[in-house]
């Protein structure tokens, strides 16, 4: 297929207005975190103030930390529970059960989260007037984030299960390993990538999370998506474009660092490869 000059000029065109469309917007956001006006989106000036304020705002300290600790709990939660699911699934094809089981892993993907979230909270009301617990605040949105982000780690890591060649496993079940050893020394490490991924994945679901956080949010367990919304329906100050800054800054080192380090684990595992083959021929 030969490509004309003009239809590649075309694509290149369609390009850039896609990444300006994409990231347009957070760069203006970066800039007006430095203005001295007290609108968001009109320059007077460079200055530092709101960064300061932002260090002194307890509310957004104390929500942001909230934030951090329920999406940590909920990826961890989520990359277990869904591991466990993706085996269930993909070394277990035929047991009794299995449709249901799969799609009640699935439901939450194609489910409005409001409805999710509403069924959440009428649920957790009748515990709590049954029971007495749990409470509304931090183990209540941990329990619905964990629960959509669930349903993401199992398709993540059930891809890359379907992905792997199944004689490693019988290899090692072969040599005398036990179902546990050959899942902690065989099949973790090669899917490890996958459960970071989907640990990823889920963090960021839960971090900006506005719906099922505000269904299930209590006294005291207001979270960073939930103070900034607030804030938004009374108008925002410039502290908020310096809250995003200081998130996209450490994100994107994290993401720097961690496709480095993927890249040198990728580069050595192909010279052992290598090596491994010099040594068999």
């Amino acid at each position: 297929m030969i490509i004309t000059p003009a239809a590649r000029w075309t694509s290149r065109i369609w390009l850039a207005a896609g990444f300006l469309f994409l990231y347009l917007p957070i760069i203006a956001l970066v800039v007006y975190s430095f203005t001295d006006s007290p609108v968001p989106n009109v320059w007077a000036g460079f200055s530092l103030r709101w960064y300061e304020k932002l260090v002194g705002d307890e509310d957004i300290r104390h929500a942001l930390f909230l934030s951090l600790q329920i999406a940590a709990a909920s990826a961890t939660g989520s990359v277990v529970l869904g591991t466990l699911a993706a085996l269930t699934l993909e070394r277990h094809p035929r047991f009794r059960g299995r449709t249901l089981f799969s799609g009640m892993i699935n439901a939450p993907l194609v489910m409005p989260e409001v409805i999710v979230g509403l069924s959440l909270l009428l649920m957790l009301v009748s515990m709590q007037r049954l029971f007495g617990v749990p409470e509304r605040g931090l183990t209540t949105i941990w329990l619905g984030h964990m629960l959509v982000g669930m349903a993401y780690a199992t398709v993540v890591i059930a891809a890359r299960l379907r992905d792997l060649n199944p004689q490693f496993e019988e290899a090692a079940q072969d040599l005398g390993a036990r179902p546990l050893q050959v899942f902690f020394l065989v099949t973790l490490p090669m899917i490890a990538q996958s459960l970071l991924a989907a640990w990823l994945l889920t963090f960021t679901l839960s971090l900006d999370d506005v719906v099922m956080s505000a269904f299930l949010s209590g006294p005291g367990s207001t979270t960073l998506p939930l103070v900034i919304f607030s804030r938004a329906r009374l108008g925002l100050d410039p502290t908020v474009n310096a809250l995003a800054t200081v998130v996209i800054v450490v994100v994107a080192i994290f993401v720097v660092v961690s496709s480095y380090m993927i890249a040198l684990r990728e580069k050595r595992l192909q010279q052992e490869q290598k090596a491994a083959m010099k040594a068999a021929g």
